[in-house]
């Protein structure tokens, strides 16, 4: 009798197991889910934050299910070869790229390692996949649209003030979707009357001489990229500092003190990023899950920089805006 109920509990197991995710099946120790970050661990800590959250959401507990292994680039796009072959040596089963540099330097490293993106600039564009509906290599994840909103900033730079003529676009040149923003904006500029300023970011020990150089013009459209991201309370500050107002199509830039804001919530796109994760972990090739754009575009206005400016914001702008800040 109780080697009847012996053989009864071994086969009722062996046919539950063959019905769990991998996530779960036989799965003796966390999963190492690496990450190829471009700026620094406290700028960047609440996308990682948002990363948990939604890992959390699809049933991914932290140090149960998986373990984060962060490798950040400081900055210098140069260090993603490098680090992409740590994680590689980690023997990491997904790795999350932040920037187009990363992915491609995953790309190259770690051919059969699935790669899952947070909200890159036109993916198809730069060659990272062959399409959104099927990716066809080893990358999957989520697209953005700021490609696709990045020269509506000009608009909004208009309403906020209409006699601008003169815009200084702050870019990163070792980004390559930052060059394809650049020009977009420069073609929507023309149409409006305006003329763009392009000025290099050059590193952050030259940042205070950078913002310098763009004294004097009616306002600053940061153009986005991850490292501008993180060193975004100097930019917005510096900015301030020469009477500045500041645009970008990352809509968080107005939490460090930007004036508008508007485009694709980094937040919302490393936190659906876990989904393509959970999906790898469980067996799903990359090749086959097709890349997410955005569900949502955010209008996010910084009230207390536009006090500082002395400027007035429209309420019919306001009213338009998900975010205020008071």
């Amino acid at each position: 009798m109780l080697n009847m109920r012996r053989r009864e509990f071994i086969s009722l197991l062996g046919g539950a197991a063959v019905a769990w995710p991998r996530v779960a099946r036989g799965q003796l120790k966390p999963a190492i889910i690496g990450v190829l970050g471009s700026g620094s661990a406290q700028s960047s800590a609440f996308l990682i934050d948002a990363l948990k959250e939604g890992m959390n959401e699809n049933g991914l507990t932290e140090g149960r299910d998986y373990v984060l292994d962060v490798r950040w680039a400081e900055g210098d796009y140069t260090h993603f070869a490098a680090l992409a072959f740590e994680l590689l040596e980690r023997k990491s089963s997904v790795i999350i790229v932040t920037t187009i540099a990363a992915a491609r330097a995953a790309q190259q490293v770690a051919r059969a390692t699935p790669i899952v993106m947070t909200g890159l600039i036109d993916p198809v564009g730069v060659g990272l996949i062959a399409s959104l509906a099927r990716p066809g290599n080893n990358t999957t994840g989520i697209s953005n649209m700021i490609q696709d909103v990045s020269a509506k900033g000009l608009e909004l730079i208009r309403e906020v003030a209409p006699t601008a003529k003169t815009i200084a676009a702050l870019f990163n040149p070792n980004n390559p979707g930052s060059r394809l923003i650049l020009e977009d904006v420069r073609s929507q500029a023309a149409k409006l009357g305006m003329t763009i300023q392009p000025i290099e970011f050059k590193g952050s020990a030259v940042l205070d001489a950078t913002l310098e150089s763009a004294a004097g013009r009616d306002a600053l459209l940061v153009v986005a990229d991850s490292t501008l991201l993180d060193l975004g309370d100097r930019i917005a500050g510096l900015a301030l500092r020469h009477r500045l107002a500041t645009f970008s199509s990352i809509p968080e830039f107005t939490d460090v003190g930007a004036l508008v804001g508007y485009g694709p919530s980094r937040r919302d796109s490393y936190r659906r990023a876990a989904t393509y994760v959970k999906k790898v972990l469980e067996g799903a090739k990359p090749a086959d899950i097709p890349v997410e754009q955005p569900t949502l575009i955010e209008l996010s206005i910084n009230m207390q920089t536009a006090r500082a400016l002395g400027i007035v914001i429209p309420d019919a702008l306001l009213a338009r805006a998900e975010r205020v800040i008071e």
